[in-house]
């Protein structure tokens, strides 16, 4: 059965009640040595969403994904995937989950075929099919050239690839990706982004770990940040890039800009011929046009720079910072 009339067939169980694929109330995780990991986390997954998860480290992604695919134990609150509840039917939502960590974490002296084919038994998938799935999803993410390599002869991309193509073999409903395209190259990050959005257009809800902020405007609608163990904020990425103050725009011209045009727009060469800076929203750029034209230069085209979420996560996660330390002084004062 196709992944997509897989999922749509169970999301038709819930037919005229429609479940979150992860609905997370008031959840806490606080460690034996008193490190209070997540306070109070509430976070809704929409089903076959791209959904980042954005935050420095230390911030309680790892706690919050390692409770969600059922390695860490929370300590109070509650966690349901498509209705099902994580502590009351801890096998069903483990069966609906793939991970993907971080780190390698596969016998390094066993063949890419043999790993994710055997991932599907601990499933209960027959070896036919099982072969049949893990011969699929490694001509997808372009490993079946290395099905038979010793899999420590693999590349750090290739490794990584590896690791999705196992988790995948099960055909999960939910798939968590954390970091998944740490330390490989932007020719290979682009094919797994075209993968990602693949099973995602086939009914997969993926939650996405990343610290290339690029990757999550290009493939995630949705987005939340954490830090300090509290969803800061949790909106589209649309909704807030809208709250940048200030817009980049890049200016082709028609020859290479002057010192005084540099000076007089506060702008930054990107190219031979193209000029950058930043604009405030309150400013209107007809007055730049205005000033490109008096310095006796023509713009033969201007283009908003759209990968700003880096600035404004940066921006969120300084004020978070800020009240909490606030917050510990008048404790502490208390």
């Amino acid at each position: 059965m196709e992944l997509s009339k897989q999922n749509k067939k169970l999301d038709d169980k819930h037919s005229g009640s429609k479940k979150l694929a992860i609905d997370i109330k008031n959840l806490v995780k606080t460690y034996k040595d008193g490190t209070q990991a997540l306070k109070g986390v509430d976070l809704q997954v929409e089903p076959g969403e791209i959904f980042a998860l954005l935050g420095p480290n230390g911030a309680g992604k790892s706690t919050l994904i390692g409770i969600i695919s059922s390695l860490v134990n929370s300590t109070s609150g509650e966690v349901k995937a498509f209705g099902k509840d994580l502590i009351k039917d801890r096998t069903a939502v483990k069966a609906m989950i793939g991970l993907v960590p971080q780190e390698f974490n596969f016998n390094m002296f066993e063949k890419p075929i043999d790993i994710v084919a055997n991932q599907a038994g601990f499933y209960g998938v027959p070896r036919k099919t099982a072969l049949e799935r893990a011969e699929k999803y490694l001509k997808q993410l372009q490993l079946w050239g290395k099905k038979d390599t010793i899999s420590r002869g693999l590349s750090g991309g290739m490794k990584r690839r590896l690791m999705i193509a196992r988790a995948m073999v099960n055909e999960p409903r939910i798939l968590i990706l954390d970091e998944p395209t740490a330390g490989v190259d932007i020719e290979i990050r682009r094919s797994m982004w075209t993968f990602v959005k693949q099973i995602a257009e086939q009914g997969t809800t993926i939650i996405l770990t990343t610290h290339y902020l690029e990757e999550a405007e290009q493939l995630c609608k949705n987005i939340a940040i954490i830090d300090h163990g509290e969803i800061v904020r949790n909106t589209t990425i649309k909704d807030l890039l809208k709250t940048l103050d200030i817009e980049t725009f890049i200016f082709d011209l028609d020859k290479t800009p002057d010192e005084a045009l540099l000076q007089a727009l506060d702008a930054r060469v990107t190219d031979d011929n193209s000029i950058e800076l930043d604009v405030p929203k309150s400013k209107n750029l007809n007055s730049v046009f205005r000033q490109i034209d008096a310095a006796g230069y023509c713009v033969s085209s201007m283009r908003n720079k759209t990968n700003r979420l880096e600035e404004l996560f940066v921006k969120m996660i300084e004020l978070n910072s800020g009240q909490q330390t606030k917050k510990t002084a008048k404790g502490g004062a208390a």
